[in-house]
């Protein structure tokens, strides 16, 4: 069974790579390629690390071990200093009124709060933010379908009460780029400051984490078994998820796991009248864009095709695919939690790898803003769950 899931992971692999290469093939064809490829690369990062925003906090929150708080601290300063670099070529002057291209730097409302308490509370009771949702479903989890499915629900929820929300606050919301009041040197430094600040602080969990090094493989083939089959480190996740998001901003968008199925759900709740035609001032901002798309074969349909596959692979290869069935607690969870992840990514305008991530990657306030509010919500949110089902 090892060599048959081995055999098949290899054989995806292969797919996926023969795919890349026909796609280049195609006129205009190269975005779509290194989009697909750079999803099988995060989501074989992603599954091989854990790399996830709610498992991270939780093991924060509740047996203070920081190593994955660490690794996504780590993940933003690898991400803000690659962003800096790239935007300094774009935009060598960051004069006020002028924004890197697609940069996710969104406006900072009342309703960005609302999207982060919305989305934080989501990942408490679905058990997963949506990046994690995706690569588990590579790896047969019974909850991803329902998160997923509920997650394309709570974004034509978005879509229902984005009108009032704009006209209330959002319309008028400041929209803050750092470096137009630092610049490129000293938003850097100001977010390296903090992000040294957080490690400093979550560092007093350190002790009381396991600090037994493993051996190091002697022959090739053990340090191949090692790279399936043992966790990552949580640094190297978060190193690599950094050096990603870097990556995928030069070549096609800043990285986000939202904007097709924001588009699907767009575009059937328009299609049945559930949604008002006209979505004030939404198109005009920055983030996972939802326009309703002509075709599937978008760079973001492709990084998450990406994403699954690598994940799929990578759940294979390590033994760790396990598909079963899902429970009605399952379900209830998935949708619920799914229904608060999309309204809070829609209205937010991105989730945790989308508006927290590459937010504060391109040194949006607004990705700061969002990321406090989601984790206080988890932290607010494990402690209620605690006294419901102790």
């Amino acid at each position: 069974m090892r060599k048959l899931a081995s055999f098949v992971a290899m054989a995806l692999a292969v797919a996926v790579c023969w795919s890349a290469f026909a796609l280049s093939a195609r006129p205009g064809g190269r975005p779509l390629a290194f989009a697909l490829l750079s999803g099988a690369t995060l989501g074989f990062v992603l599954q091989r690390s854990r790399f996830c925003f709610f498992c991270h906090a939780r093991d924060w929150f509740e047996a203070r071990d920081p190593r994955g708080l660490l690794a996504i601290v780590l993940a933003i300063a690898v991400g803000s200093v690659g962003y800096t670099v790239i935007f300094g070529s774009w935009l060598p002057v960051p004069q006020p009124g002028r924004l890197p291209p697609d940069a996710h730097i969104g406006p900072v409302s009342w309703a960005l709060v609302l999207a982060g308490l919305a989305f934080g509370f989501g990942m408490v009771l679905s058990g997963s933010c949506i990046s994690a949702h995706w690569y588990r479903l590579g790896e047969g989890s019974p909850v991803a379908p329902f998160a997923l499915l509920g997650t394309a629900v709570g974004f034509a929820c978005g879509y229902l009460s984005w009108n009032q929300l704009y006209v209330l606050t959002i319309a008028t919301a400041p929209v803050v780029w750092l470096p137009h009041y630092l610049g490129y040197g000293g938003a850097l430094l100001l977010q390296l400051v903090v992000l040294t600040g957080l490690v400093a602080w979550l560092w007093r969990g350190m002790p009381n984490t396991s600090t037994a090094r493993r051996p190091v493989p002697a022959q090739f083939a053990a340090a191949v078994r090692a790279l399936f089959d043992d966790r990552w480190p949580y640094w190297l996740g978060g190193l690599l998820v950094g050096l990603i998001g870097s990556l995928v901003i030069l070549r096609i968008r800043p990285l986000g796991v939202t904007a097709t199925l924001g588009s699907v759900a767009r575009g059937v709740a328009v299609q049945h009248g559930w949604i008002p035609n006209r979505l004030e001032g939404l198109d005009g901002f920055a983030g996972c864009a939802t326009l309703p798309q002509a075709t599937w074969m978008t760079p973001n349909a492709l990084l998450i095709i990406g994403l699954v596959a690598g994940a799929l692979a990578a759940g294979l290869a390590s033994r760790q695919f396990a598909p079963c069935w899902p429970t009605w607690r399952d379900a209830a969870g998935g949708l619920a939690g799914g229904v608060l992840l999309g309204w809070g990514a829609m209205t937010g305008l991105g989730c945790t790898v989308g508006t927290l991530l590459s937010g504060t990657m391109a040194g949006a306030l607004s990705g700061w803003v969002y990321g406090m509010s989601l984790f206080f919500a988890v932290w607010s949110g494990l402690k209620i769950k605690r006294v419901i089902l102790p």
